[in-house]
């Protein structure tokens, strides 16, 4: 009686222990599950990822080994992208390549480790080593948002005209032709002084200075000698005579012209008879004194500058232009001077002449305006704008702010579709207007990048430097 009444017992007590079993496993699963739920979110938030690469992740704040760049903590539920982008480092939409070391990129290794400072590999993807046809450039893939957030602009290229305005300094100086030396031809002392400062206007025939000279006052006495032997010859029977008198007449007149007198005192001592003592000499143009020499009672000598006069109704502007623009200046080529203290004022002038060399120093051309100056307003050594237009050429252009020039090679990002940008070299023609003139590399109705070009350029170097490894 016993041995029946045990079998139900036992029988209870094992569906009892599997009932018990089944309900520990389920709800293992389940604090499984949520564990695992709950670690991705603490995963989540307590990563730091790069912005501009998003492919380096640590475990606790700090800089990027790369660009030295703030880390971010990613968020829950999101995932991380760069300014161009770029996914976190595990997606399962790009074909991992391999791992590399963020301080020593030469170093990778197939599986993700960590360095000997405890840092994390960074993944490389297939993506990332897409090369181009510019040395150092890769093809850059940037999603929309990526595109939104970066800034990246992009224009067509179109076929036009373009003019190139170029603008310089130019350098106000008097006109070579209109300057004046007065120097003295005889020896003697300064009695007088009629123009006694620098900057003073003067007139053609105005006094400048007396100067008493004994070899002038010798030489009027000799004119009047002469004349007195002329009127005393004139009678006489032998034309010889009355000839040779003459001539000494001649030529005493035309020593004091030699010496500088001016006729009309020669024409006050032939009429009175009586030599000057101090003979003054006159202004030969009118203009400005822009140097004096002299003072009253100095002792001049031969040869000596005593003023320098200058007229300043004509002036240069000469203007210098860059190596690469000699090729396009004209003689008579149009062009308009404007005045730093008077922006609106405008002077029209034409190119008067170009110099044959340039200046070893600065490796410009020196171009001559000549201007009409009249009312003073141009001074000398005064410094003005120049601007000239260069006759425009026809072809295809592209905004300036397309190109990138490193100084040995110009390049630009096309976009050859949507998100996918590839570097091309091209050869650039004139450049003006915002404009820049392509002669090989892009064609019409092509899309370039305007626009967050250095965002471009970093990725793609960076992307090249991947591939090169």
């Amino acid at each position: 009686m016993n041995s029946t009444r045990l079998v139900p017992a036992r029988r209870g007590a094992a569906f009892a222990t599997v009932a018990l079993t089944l309900a520990v496993l389920a709800l293992a699963g389940a604090l499984a599950a949520g564990c695992h739920r709950h670690a991705d979110e603490t995963l989540a938030a307590g990563k730091y990822y790069c912005p501009m690469h998003p492919t380096y992740v640590a475990d606790k704040p700090g800089d990027c080994p790369i660009c030295n760049m703030r880390l971010v903590p990613v968020e829950k539920g999101k995932a991380a992208t760069n300014t161009l982008g770029a996914r976190p480092a595990v997606s399962g939409e790009r074909r991992l390549l391999f791992y590399r070391n963020p301080m020593n990129p030469s170093a990778t290794s197939p599986v993700p480790m960590k360095d000997s400072m405890g840092m994390d590999y960074v993944p490389v993807y297939a993506d990332e080593a897409a090369g181009s046809a510019v040395t150092g450039l890769a093809t850059v893939a940037v999603d929309a948002a990526g595109i939104r957030l970066g800034g990246v602009r992009t224009a067509a290229a179109t076929r036009g005209s373009l003019a190139r305005t170029t603008r310089t300094v130019g350098l106000v100086v008097p006109d070579e032709r209109s300057v004046r030396h007065v120097q003295t031809r005889i020896s003697g002392w300064v009695e007088r002084l009629y123009v006694n400062f620098t900057g003073q206007s003067v007139r053609a025939g105005q006094p400048l200075l007396g100067i008493y000279s004994p070899e002038l006052l010798a030489s009027q006495q000799e004119l009047l000698r002469a004349r007195d032997a002329a009127r005393r010859f004139a009678g006489s029977s032998l034309p010889e005579v009355r000839k040779g008198a003459d001539e000494l007449v001649s030529a005493a007149r035309q020593r004091l012209e030699l010496f500088g007198v001016p006729p009309s005192l020669i024409a006050e001592v032939e009429r009175t008879g009586k030599p000057q003592r101090t003979v003054t000499l006159r202004a030969p143009a009118s203009g400005f004194v822009t140097a004096k020499e002299v003072f009253e009672g100095q002792e001049v000598q031969p040869g000596m500058e005593l003023f320098t006069l200058t007229d300043l109704s004509r002036v240069w502007v000469e203007a210098d232009f860059y190596e690469n623009e000699a090729p396009l200046l004209r003689l008579g080529q149009l062009a308009e001077v404007r005045l730093p203290y008077d922006p609106g004022q405008v002077i029209r002038g034409r190119v008067s002449f170009i110099a044959p060399t340039l200046q070893p120093e600065s490796r410009t051309l020196t171009v001559r305006l000549e201007l009409a100056n009249g009312d003073g307003r141009l001074k000398p050594g005064m410094y003005v704008d120049v601007v000239t237009s260069f006759a425009g050429s026809e072809g295809v252009t592209i905004p300036d702010d397309a190109v990138i020039d490193t100084g040995t090679r110009q390049v630009v990002f096309v976009e050859r579709r949507p998100g996918t940008f590839e570097p091309r070299e091209v050869r650039l023609g004139i450049r003006g207007e915002g404009r820049a003139l392509i002669l090989a590399g892009i064609r019409e109705g092509e899309k370039v990048a305007t626009r967050a070009n250095f965002l471009l350029d970093s990725e793609s170097r960076l992307r090249a430097a991947v591939a090169g490894l």
